[in-house]
């Protein structure tokens, strides 16, 4: 008697061929003197065959002991039971909580195929690992080398954002809050503001009965309207839901830039700018001012727009205090420090550069403008502090020195000298304190979550799903 029969397998061989040859269990217990209930039992795999039961069957049903125990389903809906009988008795299955499903032979094999392919997918998101630091820093740097090579221009957002623009009669300036809500009216939803908004999420969509909820306040570059627009650039730009977390990413950046190309129009701004450009004063706290928005908002809109229109090239960093970089982006040949990955987020950046240099400025929060000689060139920058509920960020803009004649503040006599990120700079301390301390102090970090821990597992990364929908359930109408 084979030690590693499949029980399951050898009852649908043996129910097949007892069906084949039209005997019921009854006629088959008759020819081996065994009971009906005991051949069941065989059948439904409850129960191992003794060897001379085996030599019976076999000789019952015509077949040798060999074929009688063959691991090969007998056919493709004996297959299709074994597997789905399999799938039932899986834990990642069981946690369905679902009552057993006993199949019979009214259950056609269409359903069989459909529990089969739900339980594949179901086992394929379980053992999917959730999304590490090393992941998302892969997904944020092959994103962001899609984003070089394109300029940072996505024609088809700039249509759908003109699209949209257009059904609410826009002509000019910054959008008001009427023609917000046209938008969003245009698009098939309504708007209510709460304040019990779950915490892990910024807005809800009731996709069911076409309501979007917001939270009234303001949060930086993350105001209400722009929050509403990053929300509906989903809808409007056909996302599902995300694959995994490179595909999260992908639509996050995409619906983020739809809410800047309908905040801050192409149609109106590219001739502001090359206006502007003309007149040597470009300015982002002006396009800040002219169409109402974030400073940050403003400086990233400016790299969507530049190299198509402009013919500039540039580069933009959002940092802390400490140099942290959370968000950058170039195409003007500015070295980033990258780890092994080829990610920008999370490293530090010189403190030379103008994004750190900011933070010891007399006046932090004014604008702060800088050239900086590094080993590949000279850039100019212009860098700001943009207060947050939580720290303090820097948001700066920079371009070769060549074009800094274009723009605002390119006078100034602020200049730093840069090695990083590949040379000898601000990466060791210098040689005196080095000799004085090296070997007597014991540091304990501040751990910087966003790129050290995991990202929370889920369909939308970081949402506490449960907390969504019992707040859908509160505005149950």
């Amino acid at each position: 008697m084979p030690g590693d029969l499949d029980l399951v397998t050898f009852g649908q061989r043996l129910r097949h061929l007892r069906r084949i040859r039209g005997l019921t269990l009854s006629d088959l217990g008759e020819r081996v003197g065994r009971a009906p209930s005991q051949l069941s039992l065989l059948e439904n795999g409850k129960r191992e065959p003794k060897l001379s039961l085996l030599t019976s069957l076999s000789k019952a049903l015509g077949v040798s002991v060999e074929e009688l125990l063959s691991r090969q389903p007998p056919s493709r809906r004996a297959q299709l039971e074994i597997q789905v009988e399999e799938a039932q008795r899986d834990p990642v299955y069981q946690s369905l909580n679902l009552p057993h499903l006993k199949i019979g032979k009214r259950v056609p094999n269409d359903v069989l195929e459909h529990i089969v392919g739900l339980y594949d997918e179901l086992k394929r998101r379980a053992a999917k690992p959730t999304a590490t630091p090393e992941e998302a820093r892969r997904a944020n740097a092959e994103l962001r080398q899609q984003m070089r090579e394109r300029g940072n221009y996505f024609e088809h957002i700039e249509k759908a954002a003109q699209e949209t623009l257009d059904a609410v009669g826009y002509s000019g300036g910054a959008l008001s809050q009427g023609q917000i809500l046209s938008i969003v009216t245009h698009h098939g939803f309504t708007l209510r503001y709460v304040q019990d908004l779950p915490r892990s999420v910024r807005s809800v969509t009731d996709t069911r009965n076409g309501r979007l909820f917001l939270k009234r306040e303001s949060l930086g570059m993350h105001s209400p309207r722009t929050i509403l627009l990053q929300t509906l650039g989903h809808f409007v730009l056909g996302h599902s839901q995300p694959r995994d977390y490179a595909d999260f990413l992908r639509q996050r950046v995409e619906a983020n830039y739809f809410a800047a190309a309908v905040l801050i129009p192409q149609s109106t701004a590219v001739p502001y700018l090359q206006e502007a450009k003309r007149a040597r004063d470009i300015s982002v706290e002006d396009l800040r001012d002219v169409y109402s928005v974030s400073y940050e908002m403003a400086a990233h809109r400016f790299t969507n727009l530049a190299y198509r229109h402009l013919d500039l090239v540039c580069h933009f960093i959002r940092n802390d205090e400490t140099g942290i970089i959370y968000k950058a982006y170039e195409n003007d040949g500015l070295v980033f420090p990258t780890d092994d990955t080829g990610a920008i987020e999370g490293q530090r950046m010189c403190r030379y550069w103008s994004g750190r240099q900011v933070f010891t400025s007399p006046d932090r929060y004014s604008i702060y403008y800088q050239y900086t000689d590094k080993p590949n060139g000279t850039h100019w920058c212009v860098a700001h502090v943009d207060p947050s509920r939580e720290r303090n960020f820097a948001i700066t803009l920079g371009v070769p020195y060549k074009e800094s004649r274009w723009f605002r503040g390119r006078e100034t006599t602020n200049r730093t000298k840069s090695a990083c990120p590949t040379g000898e700079c601000c990466v060791r301390p210098p040689a005196e304190l080095a000799a004085r301390w090296e070997g007597h102090v014991w540091p304990s970090a501040r751990a910087h979550s966003h790129v050290l821990s995991a990202l929370p597992s889920g369909t939308f990364p970081g949402v506490d799903e449960t907390d969504v929908y019992t707040f859908l359930e509160r505005y149950q109408e």
